[in-house]
């Protein structure tokens, strides 16, 4: 923990030269980050008492930081704190927005500072690393104490730091195989379940405008979540990227590229960005979340598509990663009011509304998700992976072995390096930080 907080600081104040951290009102100001009066709640609604908007006035003042997008889950987001603002009269939520990285910096930076939120977002393979800085406050106590407290015992793990709890899950979701019906139906082509039926799909559904696949393989936690299934399908580990079945994961892939079939640029791409490429046409298939229904919904409200599970390796099972958020109360926060807040929206009731709006599912295990989602054609599938979804993590470590991944995909898919040394590279960095 010393040497792990040492190196932090090293690193926080580095960082810090370049963006400055001022007060819990301030610490986003960033040409990056939406300010606290753009990023906060909705005043359009109103009280329940009908008396027009909730005020700060006279309340409790806290502030959540998040990092989902404004134009697409974030305005979930943002009604869900309006709906606390207006049900009690204690205390006021500022819902501010950073993007991804931006927030993971304020934390770091934060923690040596002490200008912290009261309570924020994290996605749930980081939670040990940040847990592991003192960016979170333990709330084991306060979880052990609370009536309600019921989750599924993967999502759960997700918030424990040596055997102290340091937040709560907020929402579930993992991957699935998005396809144009319409594609595949002109093409005479079966919903692939195999790697041999995806590359025979993809050879007769990419054309001159057309990609078989679009996936995402940026070199951050996007590439790795999105590599993690058919890594895990063919048997291998983020403990033995060495393994044949690891190595063969990475040249399926890399295959796909060579075809043709992938586009080269997906080193390039978010899963925004492949989500974009299918809406537009240019895709016939994608490897996407739940998350992405609305941004269809939106970009291409005609799309005949479908979800099915991730296809398997020949001789594998079907495999897919656990993907979402957590929530968690930071160290020097207001404890009581951040603890009523995330209570609230952890609820049985408001996980399920809120999760549903965003594009996740409930990880309280109160919630049967399979039941909720029976007659739904496209949550239905992710519904039922959900129930063996593997975690990634939890390991303090995590965002280094996972960059460790994510750049041995950059490597191999741009010619870089070949599978073999890309992989012993990479084991090679997993192995130093494990002998740590």
């Amino acid at each position: 923990m010393k040497k792990r907080f040492a190196t932090l600081m090293v690193l926080a104040l580095a960082v810090g030269a370049l963006t400055a951290c001022g007060s819990k009102a301030d610490a986003t100001a960033s040409p990056e980050s939406t300010t606290a009066a753009e990023s906060s709640t909705s005043s359009e609604s109103t009280e329940e008492t009908g008396t027009g908007p909730a005020s700060a006035e006279g309340r409790q003042e806290i502030t959540f930081w998040h990092y989902m997008s404004e134009d697409k889950e974030g305005k979930f987001v943002n009604q869900a704190v309006e709906e606390f603002n207006n049900s009690q009269n204690e205390i006021y939520v500022t819902a501010q927005y950073l993007p991804r990285k931006e927030l993971m910096k304020q934390y770091t930076i934060g923690v040596v500072s002490g200008e912290l939120p009261d309570c924020g977002m994290v996605d749930n393979p980081d939670h040990n690393s940040y847990a592991s800085m003192g960016v979170f406050e333990d709330i084991t106590d306060l979880y052990n104490s609370w009536p309600d407290a019921n989750f599924m015992e993967g999502s759960i793990n997700s918030c424990y730091y040596e055997g102290k709890l340091y937040g709560l899950p907020w929402g579930n979701n993992c991957l699935g195989l998005f396809y144009n019906r319409e594609m595949l139906d002109a093409a005479g082509v079966e919903v692939p379940t195999t790697w041999s039926e995806l590359k025979a799909a993809c050879e007769k559904l990419t054309t001159d405008s057309v990609k078989g696949l679009a996936i995402s393989a940026i070199g951050n936690e996007e590439g790795t979540f999105q590599y993690m299934p058919w890594l895990l399908s063919s048997g291998g580990s983020v403990n033995d990227l060495t393994s044949e079945g690891s190595k063969e994961s990475m040249s399926f892939l890399y295959r796909l590229i060579e075809k043709g079939y992938i586009s080269r640029e997906c080193v390039n791409w978010t899963q925004a960005d492949a989500e974009k490429q299918f809406a537009s046409g240019q895709a016939a298939m994608m490897i996407n979340g739940p998350w992405q229904f609305s941004g269809l919904e939106e970009d291409a409200p005609d799309l005949d598509y479908r979800v099915a599970k991730v296809p398997k390796a020949d001789n594998g099972t079907y495999a897919s990663v656990l993907g979402g958020e957590n929530v968690a109360i930071c160290t020097g926060a207001n404890v009581d009011a951040s603890w009523k807040f995330l209570t609230w929206i952890t609820s049985k009731e408001k996980s399920q509304e809120i999760c549903k709006s965003i594009g996740r599912f409930s990880p309280r295990s109160d919630v049967d998700i399979q039941v909720m989602f029976a007659d739904d054609p496209l949550n239905s599938v992710f519904a039922e992976v959900m129930s063996s979804a593997q975690s990634r993590g939890p390991s303090p470590d995590w965002p280094e072995i996972s960059a460790a991944i994510y750049t041995a995909q950059q490597e191999v898919f741009t010619g870089q390096k070949d599978v073999d040394t890309a992989m012993a590279d990479a084991q090679a960095k997993i192995d130093k930080l494990n002998a740590q």
